[in-house]
């Protein structure tokens, strides 16, 4: 009984997993009611989209089409699925135990806008943010599944305009007057996913997949307006329309493996969605009210309101292609990782209620690769275990106001391993990911600029599970 339990790998605990799947998940919505973000570009379609990508390939530029990789979870291509750790015996042929992961992620931004008009016009804010929380689990060899939460999008601004109002039919001034305009709201992915891997012969195999699940969010816009005025009294005004949809939503993916010789690896990959209905319902509110600083917006009086107007929102088809050319480490030589993708989404199909937005059509080019030391370099020094990454991605931005708004970004990437000094659980297995990234929005054409530098960490815990007794 003792050299059983010896041998045996450790077996998850998923009370344990639920508790922490649980915790993060109320992170998730926690994180944004403490976040100062203000960008007025998160206006405009469904906000600002926010990285797809888990930790481990953000350090390299966000590539995902090719990508696979047993301790992290690659949930843009559910084709990467298939590649989830499985072993079975060698006689019965049923699964002997197979490895389970804990993919989850946060963000820390720091955020610049930049009005290229005047010296001085420059604002700085930082956030925390809820990147991800992905679970993925071997079915059996060559089939995995994989479930989890991720933000998809994010508005959130608050701008102050001071004016002078005129009569538009006698152009003679009226008063001034101060606007508060303030948007909030995103989009959240609850997904599940299936991977099956078919091997060709010996050196090929494809893969695919497909996620699917429930895509919901909400846009609440609103606009207060205060009279400035010595002598006269008026009643401030709120213009505010509050909107929440969602929808079943799915994508597919593939992947083709190609070993081309020992220790050379070529995968090529694709995934996608189609163009997307989400069901919507707005409340429209226009009502007068009073501030007070401890009791925050009372209503006066409302003077229109128009509940659970039901509507559709269409979500636009994207794709992805790209592939990795991947090195495996040997005892002398180290490995490496080299990798493209390209993206496009049909964002001027976008319709809100049948109308359309200030947005473009989207496309954007990422390069990324990494460097992983030798297996004699690895025995000598924990330095020896680190994953070096590095990347590229540009293209213009989905939205468009006035001009089209170049995005360009810089980015590097640690895969740090916590090594397990457990003799007892022998198949545990926690990365630490890192994720560096510079990235430029806009140039002297656009209304605004935006410098962004952005630190990801991204925790990947992984254990055996299923395992079968050898000794009793």
């Amino acid at each position: 009984m003792l050299l059983a339990k010896l041998i045996t790998p450790k077996k998850i605990n998923w009370l344990d997993c639920f508790r922490v799947s649980f915790s993060v998940i109320l992170i998730a919505f926690f994180f944004p009611a403490f976040s100062q973000d203000n960008s007025p570009y998160t206006r405009y379609g469904l906000g600002d989209i926010v990285p797809s990508t888990n930790i481990n390939a953000r350090g390299m530029g966000s590539i995902s089409a090719g990508l696979n990789d047993f301790l992290t979870i690659n949930y843009n291509n559910p084709a990467s699925y298939a590649s989830f750790q499985a072993v079975r015996e060698a006689k019965s042929k049923k699964l002997a135990y197979g490895r389970a992961i804990l993919d989850l992620g946060v963000n820390i931004e720091n955020r610049t806008l930049i009005d290229p008009r005047v010296a001085t016009g420059k604002f700085t804010t930082s956030n925390a943010l809820f990147s991800h929380l992905q679970v993925g689990v071997p079915l059996r060899p060559n089939w995995g599944l994989s479930f989890g939460l991720r933000p998809m999008t994010r508005i959130s601004y608050k701008i102050n305009k001071s004016e002078r109002l005129y009569d538009p039919n006698s152009g003679l001034p009226i008063d001034s007057s101060l606007t508060l305009n303030e948007g909030d709201g995103g989009s959240y992915l609850a997904s599940l996913g299936i991977g099956h891997r078919i091997v060709i012969n010996s050196k090929q195999s494809i893969s695919f997949g497909a996620n699917g699940g429930y895509l919901f969010g909400k846009k609440d816009y609103s606009a207060r307006r205060t009279f400035v005025n010595d002598t006269v009294e008026y009643i401030s005004g709120n213009f505010q329309t509050k909107t929440t949809y969602g929808n079943i939503y799915f994508n597919m993916g593939l992947q083709y493996h190609a070993q081309l010789d020992s220790n050379t690896i070529l995968t090529i990959g694709a995934y996608g969605n189609i163009r997307q209905t989400l069901n919507a319902s707005q409340d429209i509110i226009r009502e007068t009210y009073y501030y007070d600083p401890n009791a925050g917006y009372t209503r006066i009086d409302s003077v229109y309101e128009s509940n659970n107007n039901k509507g559709k929102i269409e979500y636009p088809a994207s794709f992805t292609a790209g592939f990795t050319l991947q090195r495996i480490p040997g005892l002398k030589k180290g490995g490496w990782l080299i990798g493209v993708d390209f993206s496009q989404a049909k964002w001027e199909d976008y319709r809100f209620y049948g109308q359309a937005d200030s947005v473009r059509n989207k496309w954007e080019v990422r390069i990324g690769g990494e460097l992983r030391p030798s297996l004699s370099a690895a025995r000598k020094s924990y330095f020896g275990n680190v994953a070096y990454r590095a990347g590229f991605f540009y293209g213009p931005d989905y939205i468009k106001v006035k001009a089209k708004l170049p995005v360009m970004g810089l980015t590097f990437g640690l895969g740090l391993p916590i090594l397990s000094q457990n003799r007892f659980s022998p198949g545990q297995a926690t990365m630490v990911n890192l994720a560096f990234e510079y990235i430029k929005r806009g140039n002297n054409d656009n209304l605004l600029k935006e410098n962004m530098f952005r630190i990801s960490v991204g925790f990947s815990l992984s254990d055996f599970w299923f395992v079968r007794k050898k000794y009793e």
